[in-house]
C-alpha cells in the first residue's frame, strides 16, 4: 500500500546551509550535529515547504535567494493529492514536488506540482502530510479542535456512527434556521411586496388585455386617423384600374383593364403564327385577370372602410388603457401578461408563508430534539475513550521522564443564551456535537491540570505530544512527524525510553527526529548529520548519511565529544546493540 513519504529536500542558500540535500525514508530518521551546524535548518525548510512565514533573513549572506525543495511521495485519491490536483499541481510518478523560494528582499514563491501556487495552499495540504512538534513550533494537537478530532478517531464507531447523523440532522437545522430567520424577519417586507402584487394584479385584470393586443388597436387606430384618404385613394386606383361608370368626363376605354383586354385581343388574333408571340398573349391574359381582381377588392375596401369617429375614440381609450399598464409592468402587452403570470405564483408563494413557517418550525423543533439526542450519545463516547485515551497517555509519560504527570481531557458544553435548553442549561449545537474538548496536563502532584499548552514547559510539551502520537499513531491520519529538540531536558534511561517511544511511533508513520541525544539517535533507521566547514571566510553546512563505522564515530562525539575514544566508541555500540534488540 503507498503511502505518504517526505522522501527528500534540497536546500540552497539558507542560512548557514549553502547547498545541500537532506535524503529522508520512512521509518525513523535521525538528524544530527554540532551546535551551530545547522540542525534548526532543517526544520526551518520544512517549515518554509509547510507554507511557513518567509523572513529575508534567513537567506544567506551573499545570495539572491534561499530555495528549499521538497519531493513528497502521496497516495492517488488520498485528500492531498486531490486538492493539490484540484489545484493544477501535477504528480510526478505518484510524488509531489513542492518548492519555496524567499528572496533577499523578504519576497516568497511557491510551487506545487509544476506550477505557481499560493503559499496557503502549502499551509493547507500540510494539515494531511506533516505534524510538527519542537520546542517553539507546537502545532497539531495543541489546538482544541484537533484534540476533538484526535479523540474522535481514538473513540472509532461509537463515535464516527452518531457524529455521521448528526452533521446531517446539523446541516438540515442551519437550512431550516436560516429559512425561517429569513421568513420571520422579513415579514413587513414581503407584506409591502404582497400588497404590491395584489394592486398590479387587480390593476391588469380590470383592463384584461389580450396577447398582442397593443398592436392591433395601433394598426386600426392608424386606419381610422386616415379614412377619407384611404377611401379616396381606393376609388382613383378602381378607377385608373376598372373605370368609373359614373365618370363621363373622360375618353372612353382609357381604363387599364380596357386597354389590358384591347392589347390581349390584338396577339390573340395572330398567336398561331408564333409561339412567342402566344405566350405574350398568355400572360397579358393573366395581368387582366389580376387587374380585374384588384379592382374588384379596392372596390370592397373603400365600401368596407368604416370612418365612425365614434369607434375612433374607442380605439383610442382603449388603447391609453393599455398604455397605463405598459408605463408600469412592461414595454408591451406581452410582457404585461408575463409580469401578471410571475406576479400570480410569487403571490401565491407569499400567501403561503404562514403555512411555510408553521411546518418549517415544526421541523427545527423535531430537529433540536433529534440532535439533543445525538449530541448526548457523542458526549457520553467522547467521555468514555477520553479517560481511556488520557490513560494511556499517562502511562506513556511514566517512562519519558514524567512519572508524576497526569492528563486529561476535559469535555463541557458550550453555552450559548440564544441556544437549545438541554439538561437545565442553554447549549449550542455546533458543526461536531454541543462539547468544548481540551486535553490537559498535570505535570507533578500538586499542579493544577491546564491545557497542555499552558501547563507544561517546552521539553514537558514535546514529551507530551510524543506520548501522544505513539498512543494515537493507529489512528492520526498525518503520514509524516517532526520532532525538533523532542529529548530536550531528559537525559539516561529515559531518554533511552525516548527512542524507544519515537521507534514505535515510526512502526506506522515517518518520523524525524532533530536530537542531541545519542540514546534517541541510536535507534533511528536513517541517522543523518549536519556537518559545518569554515575555511576561515565562508562557513558552509553539508548534510551526509551516516552508517557503520561512520555512525559509530558520530555516537561516540554525541556522547563524549570525542569520537575516536575507545570508550565511547564501546558505549556507542553497546547502544546500537540496544536499540536494534529493543526494536
Amino acid at each position: 500500500m503507498v503511502v505518504s513519504v517526505l522522501e527528500e529536500m534540497r536546500i540552497r542558500a539558507l542560512g548557514v546551509i549553502d547547498d545541500a540535500v537532506v535524503e529522508l525514508a520512512p521509518g525513523f530518521t535521525a538528524v544530527t550535529g554540532e551546535t551551530g551546524a545547522g540542525k534548526t535548518m532543517v526544520v526551518t525548510s520544512l517549515g518554509l515547504l509547510l507554507g511557513g512565514r518567509a523572513d529575508a533573513g534567513l537567506v544567506r549572506v551573499g545570495a539572491k535567494a534561499a530555495v528549499v525543495e521538497g519531493r513528497i511521495v502521496v497516495p492517488p485519491g488520498s485528500a492531498a493529492a486531490v486538492r493539490a490536483e484540484e489545484a493544477g499541481a501535477e504528480l510526478d510518478d505518484g510524488a509531489l514536488l513542492v518548492s519555496r523560494t524567499v528572496s533577499a528582499e523578504g519576497r516568497s514563491r511557491a510551487h506545487l506540482g509544476g506550477r505557481s501556487a499560493p503559499v496557503g495552499l502549502l499551509a493547507e495540504l500540510s494539515d494531511d502530510l506533516v505534524a510538527v512538534h519542537g520546542q517553539t513550533d507546537q502545532q497539531g494537537l495543541l489546538r482544541p479542535a484537533r484534540q476533538r478530532q484526535a479523540l474522535d478517531r481514538y473513540a472509532g464507531e461509537a463515535v464516527s456512527g452518531p457524529l455521521a447523523a448528526y452533521g446531517t440532522a446539523y446541516q438540515r437545522l442551519r437550512t431550516v434556521a436560516a429559512t425561517l430567520d429569513e421568513l420571520t424577519t422579513r415579514a413587513r417586507e414581503r407584506a409591502q411586496e404582497a400588497d404590491h402584487l395584489r394592486y398590479g394584479l387587480d390593476e391588469i385584470a380590470a383592463v384584461d388585455p389580450r396577447p398582442d393586443e397593443d398592436a392591433e388597436l395601433a394598426a386600426e387606430a392608424e386606419r381610422l386617423g386616415h379614412a377619407e384618404a384611404l377611401a379616396s385613394a381606393a376609388t382613383t386606383a378602381h378607377g385608373a384600374l376598372a373605370g368609373d361608370p359614373a365618370d363621363q368626363s373622360g375618353p372612353e376605354g382609357m381604363d387599364a383593364a380596357t386597354l389590358v383586354v384591347g392589347a390581349h385581343r390584338a396577339l390573340e388574333a395572330v398567336r398561331s403564327h408564333d409561339p412567342a408571340l402566344a405566350a405574350l398573349a398568355d400572360r397579358l391574359s393573366e395581368v387582366g385577370i389580376l387587374l380585374s381582381d384588384i379592382a374588384g377588392e379596392l372596390a370592397g375596401y373603400a365600401d368596407d372602410l368604416d370612418a365612425d369617429p365614434l369607434r375612433l375614440a374607442a380605439v383610442e381609450e382603449r388603447r391609453a388603457a393599455l398604455g397605463q399598464l405598459t408605463r408600469k409592468y412592461g414595454e408591451d402587452v406581452g410582457s404585461v401578461l408575463a409580469w401578471a403570470e410571475e406576479g400570480a405564483a410569487r403571490l401565491a408563494e407569499l400567501s403561503g408563508d404562514d403555512d411555510r413557517i408553521e411546518e418549517l418550525t415544526a421541523e427545527r423543533d423535531a430537529l433540536h430534539d433529534e440532535l439533543a439526542g445525538l449530541a448526548q450519545r457523542l458526549t457520553e463516547a467522547r467521555t468514555d475513550a477520553a479517560k481511556r485515551f488520557a490513560d494511556a497517555v499517562t502511562g506513556e509519560l511514566a517512562e519519558l521522564a514524567m512519572p508524576h504527570a497526569r492528563v486529561s481531557f476535559e469535555l463541557r458544553r458550550a453555552d450559548d443564551p440564544a441556544g437549545l435548553e438541554l439538561d437545565g442549561r442553554t447549549v449550542a449545537f455546533g458543526p461536531h456535537g454541543t462539547d468544548d474538548v481540551e486535553l490537559l496536563l498535570a505535570p507533578h502532584p500538586g499542579a493544577h491540570a491546564r491545557p497542555i499548552a499552558k501547563g507544561a514547559s517546552g521539553g514537558e510539551l514535546s514529551r507530551v505530544m510524543l506520548a501522544v502520537e505513539v498512543v494515537f499513531a493507529g489512528s492520526d491520519p498525518v503520514p509524516t512527524y517532526l520532532f525538533d529538540e523532542v529529548d530536550a531536558g531528559v537525559g539516561g534511561k529515559a531518554a533511552v525510553e525516548v527512542g524507544r517511544r519515537l521507534a514505535r511511533l515510526a512502526r506506522s508513520a515517518q518520523v524525524v527526529v532533530v536530537t542531541h541525544l545519542p540514546q534517541v539517535a541510536a535507534f533511528a533507521d536513517r541517522h543523518l548529520v549536519v556537518e559545518k566547514t569554515d575555511d576561515g571566510s565562508v562557513t558552509r553546512s553539508g548534510v551526509q548519511a551516516m552508517e557503520g563505522e561512520d555512525r559509530v564515530r558520530e555516537l561516540s562525539r554525541m556522547l563524549a565529544g570525542q569520537e575516536d575514544s575507545s570508550l565511547a566508541r564501546a558505549h556507542a555500540e553497546e547502544l546500537l546493540a540496544t536499540a536494534r534488540a529493543a526494536v
